[in-house]
């Protein structure tokens, strides 16, 4: 019998670059390839309606900083990651305890954000910051 992880990803909760200049990002995506942001606030652009990814977004490194450290600097021993990717599991925080016994160093443990969702984050071999979420109201639509 096969054994089930507890890391298994569900879907592609989210995917995009991580952004050190916003407005040649926007040029790029926005302007050339004529992707329909939403913004929020502090420049994070995000669209729900790319297909192919439950959410295609341009994080800047500050905030992505600010998630997984509470600063908005990136710490110099933490290798600046150049992309984010979130993969929904079943339970964030079994999902996290998995990983760590796998040698994988969290950044953020079962934090429950203010929009609702449940994230770890880690650095990944290939230096993107990944992410192990609950999204309810991606469940919902699945």
């Amino acid at each position: 019998m096969e054994e089930i992880l507890k890391a298994t990803a569900l879907f592609i909760a989210g995917f995009g670059p991580i952004v050190t200049d916003p407005q040649a990002s926007r040029e790029l995506y926005s302007r050339a390839f004529g992707i329909p942001f939403k913004e929020e606030n502090g420049g994070y652009l995000h669209t729900e309606n790319l297909k192919g990814a439950n959410s295609f977004a341009l994080w800047p490194l500050p905030q992505a900083a600010q998630s997984c450290f509470g600063t908005d600097a990136w710490p110099h021993d933490v290798p600046i990651p150049q992309a984010w990717i979130e993969f929904d599991v079943e339970d964030v925080a079994a999902a996290t305890a998995e990983l760590e016994s796998r040698g994988y160093r969290m950044l953020v443990s079962n934090r429950n954000e203010p929009w609702g969702q449940t994230v770890s984050r880690f650095i990944g071999p290939e230096g993107l910051l990944v992410g192990v979420t609950f999204t309810p109201w991606m469940r919902e639509a699945k």
